[in-house]
């Protein structure tokens, strides 16, 4: 099955030969190397680009890296790091694409693994040099996460970052309803790999070590941190948080309460810090509306891909409602949207009265869950598994009717209803409507 990844591929074609390195990050397994070598490859042959004119390039192919090896022979092609690591030669890999290359003809380089490239940020800064090479690289691992990227290449870089499958790219590899579609989504998220087995044995037993082996041993190897029973202790806790509002005080609480292990408040955060810069977490912050500013503490997390948020907690907290909202979260990032929670400060009339026989009026802080902005584009949403009464909807509209200005305000819930609006304009849209329909947001 080959996902079409329309929305990555237009991102990268709209940056065609702009000057910039295409740096195209995300979490391992995303499907970055796929979208650069296989789909965007064909793009570039269908234009009309002679294939000698697209350099493909893998750092971590024995087979590529032996076409290096004539290059400055009395040189070792691989360099050791460590016991497990190699780089490869740069100079041997500047030679080799000299012998490629003119200074005239225009050429397309399709990097993957470019971390395993010895300093590979020089390396590319240089080759950026000839303005006929038009540059796109992926990298995976502990040295190719998002706050290296912010400073290795000097703003000479543009990031095109890759989310595992959305809901509507899920439901191009299965022909299935999209409720059916949903009841697997749910659990085993949609990294390509795993929504392309066959089995859930399968998919579990991927998705574990995916969490273990892989996203784990970056985080550790790269921070070299020496407590890594305590950061698998906070990949759990944040885990069984998706969705609810994050502080670093009280999850070190957690653990000497609960766990009991002493843990500052500095390692809670520096620990969700790196589960962000690895990209297995997103990070929402909360901003209050009518104060117009950002609240720094506290916020909340979503999981890139909920099959690896599951997996973390052995699938036992399949919570329908909260898996919703950081489907959503993910879906609104797909579409281009920043994307931030909400809070809002009401005075609300109780049945209390003073000494003069008036209403006494309460503050009380209300949640949005989202607001999304992409320009000039603005929207408020609210995600509402189930509506089933009037009082349950008054309750999930209550944020949004307090907001005083003319933007969009949507509730999405799973209601299998054609989009309504009631008297106050909010717009109650059914899940799969939202999440098929890319115009739903206009």
């Amino acid at each position: 099955m080959e996902y079409s990844r329309e929305r990555y591929m237009k991102r990268l074609i709209d940056r065609k030969e702009n000057g910039l390195i295409k740096v195209i990050t995300g979490v391992r397994r995303a499907g970055k190397s796929y979208l650069m070598n296989e789909l965007y490859y064909k793009y570039l042959l269908n234009t009309g680009v002679p294939s000698t004119n697209i350099i493909r390039f893998a750092f971590d192919s024995d087979e590529d890296i032996d076409l290096l090896e004539s290059y400055f022979p009395e040189e070792a092609t691989k360099i050791r790091q460590n016991q497990d690591v190699f780089h490869v030669n740069a100079r041997k890999f500047r030679a080799y694409m000299k012998d490629r290359t003119n200074d005239t003809d225009q050429y397309y380089l399709l990097l993957d693994e470019v971390q395993l490239l010895d300093n590979f940020a020089g390396t590319l800064n240089g080759l950026l040099r000839h303005t006929n090479y038009d540059m796109y690289v992926t990298g995976s691992n502990s040295k190719f996460l998002s706050s290296d990227i912010a400073t290795e290449f000097k703003g000479r870089g543009t990031i095109v970052h890759v989310l595992p499958l959305a809901f509507s790219e899920y439901m191009q590899g299965t022909d299935v309803s999209p409720e059916m579609a949903w009841r697997e989504y749910v659990v085993t998220g949609g990294i390509p790999l795993v929504a392309q087995m066959r089995s859930k044995e399968e998919k579990i037993s991927y998705l574990k070590s995916l969490c273990d082996e892989t996203y784990l041993k970056d985080i550790i190897i790269h921070n070299r941190i020496k407590k890594t029973v305590e950061l698998g202790d906070t990949f759990d806790i944040l885990a069984s948080m998706t969705g609810s509002l994050v502080n670093a005080g009280k999850i070190a609480d957690t653990f000497r309460s609960v766990l009991k292990k002493g843990i500052t408040v500095d390692t809670v955060s520096n620990y969700i810090d790196y589960f962000q810069d690895a990209f297995v977490v997103s990070k929402a912050k909360k901003y209050n509306i009518k104060g117009r500013k950002y609240i720094g503490s506290p916020f909340k997390l979503y999981f890139e891909d909920m099959g690896v948020r599951n997996a973390r907690l052995n699938f036992r907290q399949i919570e329908e409602s909260h898996i919703m909202e950081n489907i959503l979260y993910n879906e609104l990032r797909f579409r281009g949207f920043h994307v931030d929670v909400g809070e809002l400060d009401i005075s609300e009339k109780t049945d209390r009265r003073d000494v003069n026989g008036k209403y006494i009026y309460a503050q009380k802080k209300l949640e949005v869950d989202f607001i999304i902005s992409k320009g000039s584009q603005k929207c408020y949403i609210q995600s509402a598994l189930l509506m089933e009464s009037n009082e349950k909807q008054n309750q999930e509209k209550r944020s949004l009717y307090g907001i005083d200005d003319s933007f969009k305000k949507i509730v999405v819930t799973k209601n299998g209803l054609n989009p309504t609006y009631d008297e106050e304009g909010v717009l109650t849209v059914d899940l799969f409507d939202f999440l098929l329909d890319d115009t739903i947001l206009e």
